[in-house]
């Protein structure tokens, strides 16, 4: 069966926390029209503070991306890894993957902060969301309204 992943990453600093560029940085897209990739690669699109948040797309070997993906009995269990484990906010406990059926979809985001090394320069954040289909689909697919929405995003303070 056909699976289609998408991987959009937007990343910030505390420069876009607040005002005018959190408000652009909310702006940001969370799913693009999807290009023709070959059935083992996933369509990545990366978006940064430093770049306005224009979106860059690349495509991404799909073992290389960070999620689970199993088919059985007829369905596609999903489940994104949670990296790196020393990120914020802690996730002691996970939402269960998700069964999806031939022609159905889920959103799931996921957010992150880092610190520097030595707390140096700051705080770093990253907003990971995985579109990912099951089965045949539109090239617009990850525009409509998913079939499930997984919101595992937590306080960053």
């Amino acid at each position: 069966m056909e699976i289609t992943v998408q991987w959009v990453r937007t990343s910030w600093t505390k420069q876009s926390r607040g005002g005018e560029a959190a408000t652009r940085r909310n702006a940001a897209p969370v799913g693009f029209t999807v290009p023709h990739v070959p059935p083992s690669v996933a369509h990545v699109v990366r978006m940064h503070e430093r770049d306005g948040f224009d979106p860059y797309d690349s495509q991404e070997d799909l073992r290389k991306v960070d999620v689970q993906l199993r088919e059985t009995d007829g369905r596609l269990r999903v489940l994104p890894r949670v990296q790196p484990l020393f990120a914020i906010p802690p996730r002691p406990r996970r939402p269960p993957a998700v069964r999806l059926a031939p022609g159905q979809w889920v959103r799931w985001q996921l957010n992150y902060r880092f610190s520097s090394a030595a707390g140096i320069r700051g705080w770093t954040y990253w907003l990971d969301t995985f579109n990912i289909a099951y089965g045949p689909v539109s090239d617009d697919v990850f525009l409509s309204t998913p079939t499930v929405f997984i919101d595992e995003r937590g306080p960053l303070r």
